[in-house]
């Protein structure tokens, strides 16, 4: 069986307070995004992984889809599979790739060995794999919150907008993305900017707080935004921690050859 994990772009993201459990409380709006990877699970007398595409510098063991075969395999007796992965979302972008895998995984797997997991099931394995998995198991935008993983829904629709996503050579772990933030709390959060805002006034009001500290290290990745505002974008804005830029415009837009060599991806929303 075979299926289409897509990334994410984040509108808006606000690091509100450091938790004890050394997480952070974020607020963020995740969107969903038709740029996929490939995955097909398939039953098998041993567990296989194997991947193609972008190369993924981890083990095997410590893919995600791999872990998310052994967290179910804990609770049911699932027989072994062959799993192939073939990557396309970019990794360290900012995109929740990784995270679509996992939640994917859970999906087939679910599917393939018969196991009637509700959906409501699914999302407690998916939230032990990762803080933004949940989310990968609905097509549809939803405000998270806690660690993301609190998802709500909320009113905000891009369809017929045009999204333009680029990727620069650079990769930015989670880690070192919080390392440097700075928590804040604020008086008007991401749910009530995007719903009270035209999506021409989010320029002003819907920011991402990585930003702050990522254009200071990396320049670049602040260059690609101020582009896209240049070509005419509705709003533009690093997606999660990054480093990939996203730029919502009106009408078609293809910037391929403005960025050459770069993971580039454009298409209707």
């Amino acid at each position: 069986m075979i299926s289409f994990p897509f990334c994410k772009i984040n509108l808006g993201l606000h690091i509100l307070s450091r938790r004890s459990d050394g997480y952070h409380s974020i607020e963020t709006c995740f969107y969903p995004v038709p740029w996929t990877d490939m995955l097909e699970v398939i039953p098998s007398k041993e567990l296989i992984f194997t991947q193609t595409g972008i190369s993924i510098p981890d083990e095997a063991s410590g893919n995600l889809c791999v872990k998310a075969y052994h967290l179910l395999k804990k609770d049911f007796e699932i027989g072994p599979a062959q799993i192939h992965l073939h990557k396309i979302i970019p990794m360290g972008a900012g995109l929740g790739g990784g995270s679509s895998d996992a939640a994917f995984m859970l999906v087939l797997l679910n599917e393939v060995f018969s196991l009637r997991l509700t959906m409501d099931q699914l999302k407690v394995y998916a939230s032990q794999l990762g803080s933004d998995c949940a989310f990968f198991l609905e097509r549809k935008p939803l405000l998270g919150r806690g660690r993301g993983e609190e998802l709500s829904d909320v009113a905000v629709d891009l369809k017929g907008k045009y999204l333009a996503l680029i990727k620069p050579d650079i990769s930015i772990s989670t880690r070192e993305a919080y390392s440097n933030v700075k928590p804040r709390q604020r008086s008007e959060g991401v749910k009530e900017i995007i719903e009270k805002c035209s999506l021409s006034q989010w320029r002003e009001f819907l920011i991402n707080d990585f930003e702050e500290s990522v254009f200071i290290k990396y320049p670049a990745i602040k260059e690609i935004k101020e582009y896209f505002y240049s070509k005419g974008a509705s709003y533009a804005s690093m997606s999660g921690s990054g480093s990939s830029v996203l730029g919502i415009f009106d009408m078609p837009i293809d910037l391929m050859q403005d960025f050459k060599g770069k993971l580039y991806w454009s298409g209707l929303l």
